[in-house]
């Protein structure tokens, strides 16, 4: 790493000119920073050869200049994070005084100790993220100012900040977003700027660049890591610990600058108070920021601090300060707006602005911050005490992979989670040692545990920025006791050793319970080698080693005696499949069952490989698209057919066994399309079905079940005597951000095979229901006659689902419509439902 000296390249004389110096106060802080500068290092314009902002950056350039930094710095160097999905490396800049560089190693070891909850000892941790949604760019761009100005600069605050901090820059946050948003504007910019909002620069193709690789939202993965970019970045967090986060946005090109606190009334109740009043204090060093380039901004209006999925909110339950900015957004280079023309440069300049005012901010309180974030970790039993523990005792039934995932993801966040050494029994009900978790309340993570277990129905106020509740114990359906009491002696770090698999010799089939996770994609594979299996219509009991074990509704049998294929050439393939997808497999020596269906029985259905379409394109939820992609593809591993709406009708149905339609509008679809998908059905193939894909079908007449959507629900609300102060309460309560609800199951319908008990959690999000049928056996699930389970859903609501359908399954002709009112794959983290597409898969077109 080469030697810096300590100054600032003069190109950034007229910045420097707007943005005050370190102060005690904010409003002392009237010096201005000077051109002092190293022109040694290459500055973004020079590495770049051209303007900083004159083209759309690509993640690959974000890179290669931080590298080209850190070798010219010794201020600098480079901490990487994993990869995204399509193998693009997450880097994050470290700058900090050369002094500092020199001893990273034992910085790092005093952040381990941070969450001991002891008084903490320099350096300051600030880490400034950026552009987690790929299409607001702006934020990229003002990394790379940002970070040469650190490096480059000598001014004495700046001096002062790397002797005391540590700052992490993160400039790209979702590289394969990123990329697909500016090779689409650059791909649209012409010699003339264009500022139409409707010119092509500035109207994305699907999907935008907003998503990573599935289409997912990242700034809602910070609590489910289902995504290897929101895995390396708690990581980095949990690595780091830093007292404060910046988290850089855009918004709506009509908006100003936004930053937080937010609206005080829609913040979570676990945030310490102590959180928001420093946000508050920090509050001032962006206002005046912001004054002085003469930028209108707000603040506590439109965005919250409630769900803890968010890069902004995510610190404030781990003992940092998260801070929200939002910058309207250009969209290309520049775009008009009611407030006149907003170009690229400008946005760049803001976020650059308040991303020093973060710096300062931080610094000013930088004793506030160190005692805040030891006195958030005090307090609390860092170890286990000898004798009763008390905590969440966690089952998953019949189910040992998705006490699997669960643990991975708390591992992650750090929380401390013990396994069993011995069954247990609390009341009534029984945690065997291979599916089920124990967690102490006491531990330096009991916040977080709190939150990502939270189950409330009750709201100061009932407005969300995105879902209410997001309850873990929901999503992966687990058998949850909260206050359980477990001695000491039964716990234990070691993962119990999976059940070995192994075949006897007279054995003549193999079961597989379908409650297991992993079941699926082995069936699928299973399918792909050509190996015959059948699930069970109806359960069964049968006898091994002198013990009668219960198999459910679904269970897969494997014969030992087929055509094509030996005995030994399945047990070869099943011993392969269980180290890449672990479960349990019974092998058996009769077809006798004790009670219910012998393995010989005709209610025993042969699974039929399948070769599913999912549509994409505009007019679908790219959202739900990405997750039904995510789980066919990387759960499954289905070889996936991906066509875009506008290419369906060319066609040839007949070519897929299932058509998999997720949320959207479909518009571009007319009648003619819609009989040809009809006949698809009548002729064997299935189609499945979700939320806004029922609206176009119902138009079309493919469905029976009329529908229920949002103005017929918006009349359940009374607005007599309103005033027009009280307008955004009632949409607020006619809004569904996203509560979690209960289905009464039928258990046995192939539909609900493999979902333990008679009732289902679900996420919804969309005001749309179905109506009660009279047509026999379609019913699936209903929702509960008291729906809410946890998260905020208004009474009028709650009325109208209460007992009426939310999963059918509508024969017609040879095959069959599966109508789902919700999502049940909601960001690839509600593992409890996603058993239903499984069968749908499987099993649906196994029974015509």
């Amino acid at each position: 790493m080469l030697r810096s000296c300590l100054y600032f390249l003069a190109t950034y004389c007229s910045l420097s000119l707007l943005l005050p110096a370190m102060a005690a106060e904010p409003h002392d802080d009237n010096a201005i920073l000077t051109a002092k500068s190293d022109t040694s290092l290459t500055s973004p314009t020079q590495f770049l050869d051209y303007p900083l902002g004159q083209w759309h950056l690509r993640h690959d350039q974000i890179n290669f200049y931080l590298k080209q930094l850190a070798l010219e710095s010794a201020k600098v160097s480079i901490e990487k994070s994993g990869q995204s999905h399509e193998a693009r490396q997450q880097l994050t800049a470290v700058i900090s005084s050369a002094k500092n560089q020199a001893r990273l190693d034992e910085i790092l070891q005093q952040r381990q100790k941070v969450k001991s909850g002891d008084a903490q000892q320099e350096p300051l941790v600030i880490w400034l993220a950026y552009s987690i949604h790929g299409d607001e760019a702006s934020g990229a761009h003002a990394a790379l100012k940002l970070s040469h100005l650190l490096a480059s600069s000598n001014e004495q605050w700046i001096n002062r900040l790397l002797d005391e901090a540590v700052i992490l820059i993160t400039p790209s946050q979702n590289p394969d977003g990123l990329d697909r948003f500016s090779n689409w504007t650059n791909n649209y910019r012409g010699q003339v700027d264009v500022s139409d909002s409707n010119h092509r620069e500035h109207r994305q193709n699907w999907p935008s660049g907003r998503s990573n690789h599935y289409f997912a939202d990242l700034n809602r993965d910070w609590l489910f890591l289902r995504h290897p970019e929101s895995r390396g970045r708690i990581a980095l967090f949990h690595k780091w610990q830093p007292h404060y986060v910046g988290d850089f946005h855009e918004m709506g090109r009509d908006q100003s600058y936004f930053f937080q606190p937010g609206v005080p009334s829609r913040t979570h109740p676990l945030t310490p108070k102590d959180n928001q009043a420093l946000t508050a204090k920090l509050a001032k060093f962006h206002q005046q920021a912001l004054d002085e380039l003469k930028q209108s901004y707000f603040s506590r209006q439109m965005f919250d601090d409630f769900y803890y999925g968010k890069g902004s909110t995510y610190p404030d339950i781990n003992g940092s300060i998260g801070v929200l900015f939002e910058q309207a957004s250009p969209r290309g280079q520049v775009q008009a707006t009611r407030n006149g023309e907003l170009r690229l440069q400008e946005a760049i300049d803001n976020q650059v602005a308040t991303s020093i005012s973060s710096l300062k901010g931080a610094l000013a309180l930088k004793d506030e911050l160190l005692e805040y974030q030891s006195e958030f970790y005090q307090g609390r039993d860092k170890t286990l005490n000898k004798g009763r523990q008390q905590g969440f005792l966690i089952g998953a039934p019949a189910n040992a992979n998705r006490i699997s995932d669960l643990s991975a993801l708390l591992d992650q966040h750090h929380i401390e989670f013990y396994y069993l050494t011995k069954p247990v029994t609390q009341g009534k009900a029984d945690f065997a040692v291979q599916t089920s978790l124990f967690i102490p309340v006491n531990q330096p993570q009991k916040s977080l545990l709190l939150a990502m277990f939270d189950n409330r129905t009750e709201f100061t106020d009932p407005t969300f920025y995105d879902v209410s509740s997001w309850n873990l114990e929901q999503a992966y359906h687990l058998q949850l006791i909260r206050n359980a009491k477990l001695d000491i002696d039964v716990l234990s770090k070691k993962r119990p050793k999976p059940t070995a698999f192994n075949v006897d010799e007279q054995a003549v089939s193999l079961l597989i319970n379908w409650q297991q996770d992993n079941a699926a994609p082995v069936l699928q594979q299973l399918l792909q080698a050509g190996i015959r299996t059948k699930f069970a219509g109806k359960p069964f009991t049968i006898r091994v080693d002198d013990i009668d074990l219960a198999f459910p509704a679904g269970s897969l049998q494997i014969p030992l005696k087929q055509s094509g294929n030996s005995a030994e050439t399945i047990t070869t393939k099943l011993t392969e499949l269980v180290k890449g997808y672990p479960l349990n497999i019974t092998s058996v020596n009769t077809s006798s069952s004790v009670s219910g269906i012998d393995l010989g029985s005709p209610d025993f259905h042969p699974v039929k490989p399948i070769k599913p379409l999912l549509v994409t394109g505009q007019g679908t939820d790219a959202s739900e698209v990405g997750e039904l992609w995510y789980y066919l593809d990387t759960k499954l591993a289905v070889p996936l057919t991906l066509v875009d709406v506008g290419r369906l009708t060319r066609l040839t149905l007949s070519d897929y066994s299932h058509i998999i339609l997720p949320g959207g509008s479909y518009s571009s679809l007319d009648e003619k399309f819609a009989r040809k998908l009809g006949q698809f059905a009548k002729l064997g193939g299935t189609i499945i079905a979700q939320k806004g894909a029922l609206t176009w079908l119902n138009k079309g007449h493919l469905l029976k079940t009329d529908l229920k959507e949002a103005r017929f629900y918006k009349q359940l609300f009374d607005s007599t005597n309103l005033s027009f102060a009280d307008r955004e309460k009632l949409e607020a309560r006619q809004s569904i951000g996203g509560a979690i609800l209960e289905l009464t199951l039928d258990p046995t319908h192939p539909l609900s095979f493999g979902i333990r008990g008679n009732s289902l959690p679900i996420l919804k999000n969309k005001a749309l229901g179905l109506t009660e049928t009279s047509t026999p056996f379609i019913v699936a699930a209903k929702y509960a006659e008291e729906p809410l389970l946890s998260g905020y859903l208004a009474e009028e609501y709650q009325r109208s689902f209460s007992m009426s359908p939310a999963i059918l399954l509508e024969p017609r002709g040879k095959g069959a419509i599966v109508i789902l009112a919700d999502n049940l794959m909601f960001r690839n983290i509600w593992l409890g439902s996603e058993k239903i597409y499984a069968n749908a898969l499987y099993f649906v077109p196994a029974l015509d």
